[in-house]
């Protein structure tokens, strides 16, 4: 239901995830991560791969954009996989400046890394600062 950058379910599929699949890496703290409600309905969710510091998935309802429910989502995944330890976060992002998520990650201080990913993503990656 997002209005960009929606993965159809068969490519998914073709990847290997699935509902059941997404499930089970949830249940298993594989995936953690974050979802958004409003009146009882699912307006947005973030999860982060615990083993890599992969933001793998921010998505919102468009009904709910433009609230700063997608930075706090977001802030609450990168946290948490900092507690995993990880110094070093990175995202697969649209390489278009055209695309909303082009802009919405680097305000929030996420840098390219100069490097795609096997889907075509521009990599992104936010270091933790330094003490």
């Amino acid at each position: 239901m997002t209005r960009e950058n929606a993965i159809p379910e068969e490519r998914l599929r073709a990847y290997g995830i699935t509902v059941q699949s997404w499930a089970s890496d949830i249940e298993c703290g594989a995936l953690p991560g974050w979802v958004a409600r409003s009146s009882g309905e699912l307006v947005g969710y973030c999860f982060g791969a615990a083993q890599t510091g992969e933001v793998v998935v921010l998505a919102l309802h468009p009904e709910h954009e433009g609230q700063g429910l997608g930075k706090r989502l977001l802030h609450l995944v990168v946290q948490e996989l900092r507690n995993h330890g990880h110094t070093r976060l990175f995202l697969g992002c649209s390489a278009d400046p055209q695309v909303r998520s082009y802009g919405f990650y680097r305000h929030l201080g996420w840098k390219s890394t100069g490097a795609l990913d096997a889907r075509g993503d521009e990599l992104l990656e936010l270091k933790e600062p330094r003490a």
